[in-house]
Parts: C-alpha cells; sequence; structure tokens
C-alpha cells in the first residue's frame, strides 16, 4: 500500500504542477472514498481545501465529514477546512422546480450532487485550485455510480483506478479514523438513509467479482448469486455507460464542409 499511496501522491503533485496551480478541492462526504482522497491530496504538501456541504443530510454524514476534515487539520498544516451548508439553497431550487410542476425523486437527488459540484468549482476558481474526484474503479468504470456532471464532473481522478478493497486497504494503511473506514457505503443523496449496496442489489465485493470475471472471460459454472451479479452489473454498466464515454459530437460530412 506504500507504494500505491507514493505513485498516487506523485501523480497529484505532478498533474498540479503541470497545470500551474497550488491548490487542491475536495468535496468530503463522510465516505472512505473521499476520505482517502482527500488524504492523499493533502500528503503532497499543496494547498488542500476539505469542503463538508450537508444538504438535509443525516446527521451521522455530516459528523463523519467533520470528522475526516477535524482529522486531517490536526495532521496536515496545508490542509483548510471549510461547512458550507446548502439545504436553503437546494430547497429554494427545489421549491421553483416544484412551482413549474417538476418533481422527480432521482433529478431531486441528483440536484445535490450537481449543486456541490457548483460549489466546488467556485472554491477552486477562487484558489486557482484543481478539484479532485473521489470515485473508485467499480463506480466511474463498472456500474458508473455516480451523478453526470455531479460527482462525476472533476478535473483529475486519483483513485479510479482502485477497487473499493484497495481503497478500503489503502485506508487503513493511512490512518484514516475506523469510524469513517466501517460505515456503510451512501451516497447520502436520499431523505433515507439507503445504502450503496440497498440502490445496487449487490456490494461492492460482488461488483469487483463481476469486472474481474468479465475481464478474464473464464468459462465456469456459476452459482445462482453470481449470476445474479452478473445481471446487476451489467444491467448498471449498459444503463450508465453514456456517462463513461465521451459526449456524442456531430462530424460534418464532406458535403456539409463545402456550404
Amino acid at each position: 500500500m506504500n507504494l500505491i499511496k507514493d505513485e498516487i501522491v506523485s501523480w497529484i503533485k505532478n498533474y498540479a504542477d503541470n497545470s500551474g496551480l497550488n491548490c487542491l478541492v475536495v468535496g468530503v462526504s463522510g465516505g472512505i472514498d473521499s476520505a482517502v482522497v482527500s488524504t492523499l491530496c493533502s500528503l503532497t504538501g499543496l494547498k488542500t481545501v476539505v469542503i463538508n456541504m450537508p444538504i438535509n443530510s443525516k446527521d451521522e454524514n455530516t459528523n463523519l465529514s467533520n470528522l475526516q476534515c477535524n482529522w486531517l487539520t490536526n495532521n496536515f498544516s496545508n490542509v483548510e477546512k471549510r461547512y458550507i451548508e446548502l439545504s436553503d439553497v437546494y430547497n429554494l431550487f427545489k421549491n421553483q422546480m416544484a412551482v413549474q410542476q417538476f418533481d422527480n425523486k432521482l433529478a431531486d437527488a441528483n440536484c445535490k450532487s450537481r449543486l456541490r459540484m457548483v460549489t466546488l468549482y467556485y472554491i477552486a476558481g477562487s484558489n486557482s485550485a484543481l478539484v479532485v474526484g473521489t470515485g473508485n474503479k467499480v463506480e466511474d468504470f463498472g456500474v458508473g455510480f455516480y451523478t453526470k456532471y455531479g460527482d462525476g464532473g472533476v478535473d483529475i481522478s486519483p483513485i479510479a483506478d482502485l477497487t473499493k478493497t484497495q481503497v478500503r486497504n489503502l485506508a487503513a494503511h493511512l490512518g484514516i479514523p475506523n469510524e469513517i473506514i466501517e460505515a456503510p457505503p451512501t451516497d447520502g443523496l436520499w431523505e433515507d438513509s439507503r445504502t450503496d449496496e440497498e440502490q445496487i442489489g449487490a456490494s461492492y465485493e460482488e461488483l469487483e467479482w463481476a469486472m474481474e470475471y468479465l475481464a478474464s472471460e473464464k468459462d465456469v459454472d456459476l452459482s445462482a448469486r453470481e449470476q445474479e451479479v452478473l445481471e446487476i452489473y451489467n444491467k448498471f454498466h449498459n444503463s450508465n455507460k453514456h456517462k463513461m464515454e465521451p459526449i456524442p459530437v456531430f462530424k460534418l460530412s464532406s458535403i456539409g464542409e463545402q456550404q
């Protein structure tokens, strides 16, 4: 894990140096992914702004975010923490949509993620900074479990080639508080406390297996649960493929170019 840590920290710092920027901005949700990313950013020695952005959030999520932000500022002199309450902004926007008779629970949830993205980029613009993503490999390239132009709207993605298992191992290696490591993964976008596993129908360990199985093209007998997990993985991967691929761009034909 020490080698992975050093490689990622060096990669972040080199990218920032080459871009001419000397500050990193990270949204800290209270989950393990953002905890690992914010810690890796802090280890670069660059100014790192970590932000807790509750939006009608459950206390447990807000408290875990505060725990991580406080842990970072206690251990790194280059870290600046901010607490930005966005509930009023979100509620005002949602009420305006309701006036126009637009009402959709998924759109509401994604709106929270996109509002946080806007906040991160505003802060980044005020600090000549990079917005650092917190998605892991299974989320970003497996099932696409993130919000397009929300938590998927970032400048760099340091852990997007790490599985959830690797992220957990790295978190333990970095000394991140156990409360964060052991907390059930959740996007925190819904009014209830549903976990990622409850939304997807499979654990991250199962999804990692599906990713590896499909990449290996093994021809083996599968259990009923393994077949079910493959179906879940393929359903999410196919329906969310638009998030993982470049935006479709219309190309003029040779005839059109002449007009």
